[in-house]
Order: C-alpha cells, then sequence, then structure tokens
C-alpha cells in the first residue's frame, strides 16, 4: 500500500489545462515533418528574444566556462556545497534587476530575497510559511490552472474563488473581495490572505494602484496576507504602465508599518528572461519570520551555483539587460497584435490587454449554449479538428463560460499565422453550418443531401431539380497547411 497522497486523485492533472498539454505531445506541429499536428497555444512561455540572450553568451563565455575576469576557474568553488541562502553577487544583481523593471521607484533588500527554484516552488513555501491545512487564501477569477496544484496539493491549503465579472473587465473590486471572504466564512474556513498575479495571468493586464490600495485596505480590515505574483512584470509592453505592491506598501507604511510584514511577493526569471528551464524564483518579504522559515524550506528545492553564476554575470550587465527589456517587449507587443488581427479576422475579440505572453479571447458567441458543457465541446472541436491547444476559462475557474487563454509567444510567428489560417477555416464553417441549421428549421423546400469528392452538399429545392447547394468540409479529415 502507498502513502494516501500517491493514491488520491487531487493534482489536477485531469483538467483540460494539462490534457489538452498530452494531446499536444502526442501529435505536436512540425511545419515539414507533421504539418497537420496540433500546435501548443496553452503554454505561456516567452521564446521571442532567444537571439538576444545567446549572442550574450557568444560575447561572455568566461561566464558560461565558469571563469573570472582574470581567466582563473571557479568551477570546483561551484562543483562544492552552497550555502542555500545562495550566491550574494547573484541575490545583489538580482534585487537590482527586480527595481530596474519597476523603474527604480522602489528598492529591494538581498537580505529579505529568498530563492527558490521556480514561482511554483517559491508560491507553494509561502502556503507553507502562513496557512495551515485546511486554512484558504482567496484567488480573484480566472486565475493560472496550475495553482489548483502548486497551492493545493502538497500543502492542504483551500483555494476560495473570487468571481469577477466581464461587465468590468474582471477587474477586482471590494464587494467581489468582500463576497469571496463571506463564502469562505460559510464554508467554515479560515481565510489567511489574498494572492494575486500582476500583471495577470490568464488576462493579461496590470492592475491599477486604485486597486491595489483597495487590495491593501482589505487586507488591513480582515487581518490577512497579501501574496502578489509579479512573474510577468517585465512583460508589460504597453500603457498602463505596471505598478508592483511593494509601491504601494511603501507610501503607506506611515499608516501601519504592520501591514509591510504580511506583503510577499513572487517573482522569476522564466517570463521575462524565457529561461523556466533555468528554475529561478524567489520571495521577496519584510516579514523576518517568513523569510528565515523560507530560507530553510528552499533546501528542498534550490537553484544550481552555475545557474546563479552565469545570470549574476548577465544581470550584472546593465547595458544587455536595458537593451533586452525594451527589445523583448517590442517584439510582444508586436506578436500580441498579430494574434489580436488574426482572430479579429476570424470574428473573434479579446480583453484589451498590455502585458503578458497571452490574449483572453472572447468566444462565447461560438458556444451552442451558455455552458460550462458547450464551453468544453468547443475546446474538443479545437483541439481535434483544427489541432489547436488553447485553455478553456472553465480550467481557470472563470465563472463565464466561453472565454478562452491563447498564447502567442511560444511559437515561431509562421506557426501562429497558421493558427490563425485554421481558426479562420474553423470559423467560417461554423457560421456556415450555422445557416444551414436555420434553414433546416425554417425551411418548407425539400431538403437535398448528396456528396461529391467527400464533402457534403446540402441544399434546398421546390423542385425535383437540386440547386443553392454549399460544400461543407469534413473537418474529421486533417488540415491543411
Amino acid at each position: 500500500m502507498l502513502s494516501r497522497k500517491a493514491s488520491e486523485d487531487s493534482h489536477g492533472q485531469d483538467s483540460s489545462y494539462f490534457l489538452g498539454w498530452q494531446e499536444y505531445e502526442k501529435n505536436p506541429y512540425h511545419p515539414i515533418h507533421n504539418p497537420t499536428g496540433i500546435i501548443q497555444m496553452g503554454l505561456a512561455e516567452n521564446q521571442l528574444s532567444f537571439d538576444l540572450l545567446e549572442s550574450w553568451i557568444q560575447r561572455n563565455s568566461d561566464a558560461v566556462e565558469m571563469k573570472k575576469l582574470d581567466g582563473a576557474s571557479v568551477f570546483k568553488e561551484l562543483a562544492l556545497f552552497q550555502d542555500y541562502h545562495g550566491l550574494p553577487t547573484f541575490k545583489n544583481e538580482l534585487v537590482k534587476f527586480m527595481a530596474k523593471i519597476r523603474g527604480n521607484v522602489i528598492k529591494f533588500d538581498s537580505e529579505n530575497l529568498v530563492l527558490a527554484a521556480g514561482a511554483t516552488s517559491a508560491n507553494e513555501i509561502l502556503m507553507f510559511c502562513i496557512a495551515d491545512p485546511g486554512e484558504a487564501f482567496i484567488l480573484p477569477t480566472p486565475y493560472y490552472p496550475g495553482f489548483d496544484r502548486d497551492l493545493k496539493w502538497r500543502t492542504g491549503v483551500e483555494i476560495v474563488p473570487m468571481h469577477c465579472s466581464s461587465s468590468n473587465g474582471f477587474r477586482i473590486t471590494s464587494s467581489c473581495l468582500e463576497q469571496a471572504y463571506q463564502q469562505a466564512q460559510n464554508l467554515n474556513l479560515n481565510v489567511k490572505g489574498v494572492l494575486i498575479t500582476n500583471p495577470s495571468n490568464p488576462l493579461g493586464i496590470t492592475m491599477t494602484k486604485s486597486e491595489l490600495h483597495k487590495l491593501v485596505d482589505f487586507a488591513l480590515d480582515k487581518n490577512i496576507h497579501i501574496i502578489s505574483d509579479e512573474i510577468y512584470s517585465g512583460t508589460v509592453f504597453d500603457s498602463p504602465k505596471f505598478v508592483s505592491i511593494m509601491e504601494v506598501i511603501n507610501e503607506r507604511i506611515h499608516e501601519n508599518d504592520e501591514i509591510s510584514k504580511r506583503v510577499h511577493i513572487v517573482y522569476s526569471l522564466s517570463k521575462d528572461l524565457g529561461v523556466p528551464g533555468f528554475r529561478v524564483g524567489m520571495i521577496y518579504s519584510n516579514n523576518k519570520m517568513v523569510v528565515s522559515t523560507a530560507t530553510k524550506m528552499s533546501s528542498f528545492g534550490l537553484i544550481s551555483s552555475q545557474t546563479q553564476y552565469l545570470l549574476a554575470n548577465l544581470l550584472g550587465d546593465d547595458e544587455f539587460t536595458f537593451k533586452y527589456m525594451d527589445e523583448n517587449k517590442r517584439r510582444l507587443k508586436k506578436r500580441k497584435q498579430i494574434l489580436v488581427t488574426g482572430l479579429r479576422n476570424a470574428g473573434i475579440s479579446c480583453l484589451k490587454s498590455n502585458a503578458g505572453l497571452f490574449c483572453w479571447v472572447d468566444m462565447r458567441h461560438l458556444l451552442s449554449s451558455a455552458t460550462f458543457e458547450a464551453e468544453n465541446e468547443l475546446w474538443k472541436r479545437i483541439l481535434y479538428q483544427i489541432g489547436l491547444n488553447i485553455s478553456p476559462g472553465s480550467s481557470c475557474h472563470c465563472s463565464e463560460p466561453g472565454w478562452f487563454r491563447i498564447c502567442f509567444a511560444n511559437m515561431s510567428q509562421e506557426a501562429l499565422q497558421v493558427a490563425m489560417r485554421r481558426i479562420k477555416i474553423f470559423t467560417d464553417s461554423n457560421s456556415t453550418m450555422f445557416s444551414i441549421k436555420q434553414q433546416l428549421v425554417t425551411s418548407t423546400k425539400p431538403i437535398i443531401i448528396t456528396t461529391v469528392e467527400g464533402k457534403l452538399l446540402i441544399g434546398f429545392s421546390s423542385y425535383h431539380g437540386k440547386n443553392n447547394q454549399k460544400p461543407i468540409n469534413n473537418f474529421s479529415s486533417k488540415i491543411k497547411k
């Protein structure tokens, strides 16, 4: 017999978010070897600026070869056990980079920084530090599907969804916060905090300073914590500018210095630098007890010394990091516009966004009914009929069926254009089928159904001849490039 944890089904792996990945891995798109395969649009990965990183590495081979500027090797030093507090040089460069992304309006102290193997690990560590099993965190919806695994699976912490509405662009409001808190009370759950993503995943929007102040007011009133996951802070490519929760805290420290001890930031280099495989995450907190406990817990998921050494050199190159951030944002904005334009040509709109690696896409008009069952049907049709893996809103706990997250930075521009052609074909076919269904319902004329070259022909006639027949593409066959 195995443990209860091993045998229970609480990981969230059966979510459509993960199921879509599994289908993609069985049949991945390749422009030459598998042009009819599935295009992965459910992965928030930044692959747009690898050439900039590779160019820096070529110019700075000593950092890769683990040498100092004088040519002396640090291989042995890095290969041996390191203090799990992290390399001081890396932590110092990291806090400077975090400040740079935020326009240097706030400064960070490396003594308040805890390193972790990615934001996944950082968020879980904070759950262990702040809440006991059975206690709860409020999360505004829609939220990143992986949080169901990251925050709950090993910690036993509960998530209370705070349902936001499309009527105001899914913005957080005081009334939504209060409703979620009351829901937790009704369930006899002790709320320990609110976790936000800013910029939002999956919405791709930044929170305003006014919204952040309301959140702080709520936390003060309820005597709870705030975790601000800011891993997309360097992807803000359009106005309004990014405002960190720490900026708001610094403005209010004179009111109540206790709130600064209950606000914690999670950050990572996975999205801004596009290096998720390096597993670089961190926690920033002014709470000494949280920093101490989180540091002890970080020993279960450390960043390798070699990775820290390489990135300390890269982040320490101010000229490179400034140029990289500007160019990366420019590329993200351009790529997002390709997606928005392609979807618009297919009759699909997106929530207005200014950050992130994805768009929040409105497909409510394509649903057969305003239900999550219909949303799941549409998701399956898009996945299996036209070979696009996108994330349905239900996997993000959206309270309104018909919304989807579509990523745009994890593929080539050519692959994105192929995806846009596929979805245009899909919506055109969907529109044709809807028109035919309406005619089937309203027409009193005889229905003529034939097949020609494998295509279904449906027509209507007032006599025994055939006319007005329309071909319907057979989407069960493979999609052309």
